[in-house]
């Protein structure tokens, strides 16, 4: 296998009580993936699923069936997000602890830690936003809860290693104010319950316009566009041994233009009568602008990006790309690989975002339109 593809896993497609609450009975992320409407000629919408149907992941049959397309099309496993909000407070992990209990599909797996507020603004377009359930960080006590509920997961056959040690996602790196102590003593914790340890990395933009001020507030910044130099160095400093690189926004600006990218996006969130704007993928995408030069550090690794849409959750209020076919896909992972190549086997990591964000328009799993062809534009480069 030429790269370690890992594919970021949404467990959203089962009902849940908050959801219940906020958004009807039975809501689940095929509510508004069903019911989204072109906002433009030629807008591919709604996005209908093949192979696996409106599938509701409490099914063991829908789980194996995705294993077994991952594993065809050369994916290691699925990295699966993981929220856990504080005091033991657990939302979308019964598809997770029935996969770990069960033993499963017999598929690699490791967890991201979506470690963010959940609110309905990412649901009601522009409206009102109320908490659903708010992200906390308690204490040591709930630090050590947390590691003991991850820990079978981590000592399973399954889990996927870097290193010798389980591999660990933190989504929002900025603002966990005690995110170094919480390392050290997760560390502490793996040693003692014999591990080698934890490979935890970070994720984030290649380019940001956000910084951690030494008071642990964050501070507003211009995108460097020339260097992620320090961008990593900071994140790596804060005792991530590896960082999930994403060059979405750093494309961006690069084929817009860094200013006219950042006023479009504040003019269409002020302005939402206005049409919605699209980005055409190939020009976007080309190497030089998605990939930082620092994506070649041996501990960053960066992520494949197969196609975008927001709009079934959020309307107008992100651009919408065109022209991501699975062709278009296919020269981007070979980018990507050319990218990656000079690093140990160990470390030439490509997280794959996402095998089944539906609601974003960001999945490789088969839909109506192009069938198995970004699983096979996968498959055709990794072998």
């Amino acid at each position: 296998m030429k790269a370690r593809v890992i594919a970021f896993y949404l467990p959203q497609f089962h009902p849940i009580p908050e959801n219940d609450k906020y958004w009807g009975k039975g809501f689940t992320e095929w509510t508004n993936v069903a019911k989204a409407k072109p906002l433009f000629r030629g807008h591919y919408q709604p996005r209908i699923p093949a192979d696996l149907g409106f599938y509701d992941l409490r099914m063991p049959e829908v789980r194996e069936a995705q294993a077994q397309l991952a594993r065809e099309a050369g994916v290691e496993g699925f990295c699966y997000w993981h929220y856990w909000l504080g005091n033991g407070r657990k939302l979308l992990e019964r598809p997770f602890e029935e996969v770990l209990a069960s033993g499963k599909p017999d598929f690699p797996f490791c967890l991201a830690w979506a470690n963010h507020n959940w609110t309905t603004k990412t649901w009601q377009n522009g409206g009102r936003e109320e908490m659903i359930a708010e992200q906390l960080y308690p204490g040591d006590e709930d630090h050590i809860n947390h590691f003991n509920y991850v820990l079978p997961a981590f000592r399973d056959h399954r889990y996927i290693q870097v290193d010798g040690k389980p591999l660990f996602l933190i989504l929002e790196p900025y603002y966990f104010k005690d995110l170094t102590h919480f390392i050290e003593l997760w560390r502490q914790l793996a040693v003692q319950n014999g591990l080698k340890g934890i490979h935890f990395v970070g994720m984030g933009n290649s380019t940001s316009t956000i910084k951690k001020l030494e008071d642990g507030s964050i501070g507003r910044v211009l995108p460097n566009l020339k260097s992620s130099s320090d961008l990593y160095k900071e994140i790596l400093s804060w005792g991530f041994d590896g960082y999930n690189s994403w060059g979405k926004s750093r494309a961006e600006m690069l084929s817009l233009g860094k200013y006219r990218r950042l006023i479009r996006r504040g003019i269409q969130e002020k302005f939402p009568f206005l049409p919605a704007y699209h980005l055409n993928y190939p020009k976007v995408m080309k190497k030089e602008y998605y990939f930082a030069p620092e994506d070649r550090w041996e501990n960053i690794y960066p992520t494949l990006f197969p196609q975008w849409d927001r709009s079934p959750r959020v309307a107008k209020f992100d651009g919408v790309y065109v022209n991501s076919t699975p062709q278009h896909f296919l020269h981007h992972i070979e980018d990507a690989l050319e990218v990656v190549a000079d690093k140990k086997p160990e470390h030439r990591i490509l997280f794959l975002r996402s095998w089944n964000e539906w609601g974003e328009g960001n999945y490789v799993e088969p839909d109506l339109k192009y069938g198995h062809g970004y699983l096979d534009a996968l498959k055709s480069t990794l072998f």
